[in-house]
């Protein structure tokens, strides 16, 4: 950079390209501890998978109007009303880590719009067994 480029920017002008400061590769501008408000749980009381599935509550209002909720819980109900997605793919669709995202849906709950469902435990799926006679009893017919 030239001198007298450098003694532009530092007065405050911008020379050139407006967005030369601007590195999408760097990250959010706001850090995930100040989305969150320094919480690293969410206010309910069970832990969120990653494969919880999160669907808007039909009663909600539109989160685009209420003023007490920040633009990444808006994200958050606007992507799950198009179809209802994963702790997961919300994570990886705003690019935030799974933590924030987790506490940021657990606020949305409390607020109640959205609920969480959560997926079957291992111990109540089938047994492999019983999934292995229907395979077999499908191809005899």
């Amino acid at each position: 950079m030239s001198d007298a480029a450098a003694g532009q920017l530092r007065r405050g002008r911008r020379t050139g390209d407006a967005h030369h400061w601007f590195d999408d590769e760097a990250g959010p501008v706001v850090r995930p501890y100040a989305m969150t408000r320094g919480r690293t749980t969410s206010p309910i009381r069970h832990r969120l998978d990653l494969i919880a599935v999160v669907v808007p509550e039909p009663a909600a209002d539109d989160p685009g109007r209420d003023e007490t909720l920040s633009p990444e819980h808006v994200e958050i109900v606007e992507r799950c009303s198009e179809f209802p997605q994963s702790i997961a793919e919300l994570a990886a669709g705003m690019d935030l880590p799974v933590g924030v995202v987790r506490v940021l849906v657990g606020d949305l709950v409390e607020d109640e719009l959205v609920h969480v469902t959560r997926p079957v435990p291992p111990a109540e799926l089938p047994d492999e067994s019983i999934l292995r006679e229907v395979i077999n009893g499908l191809r005899a017919l």
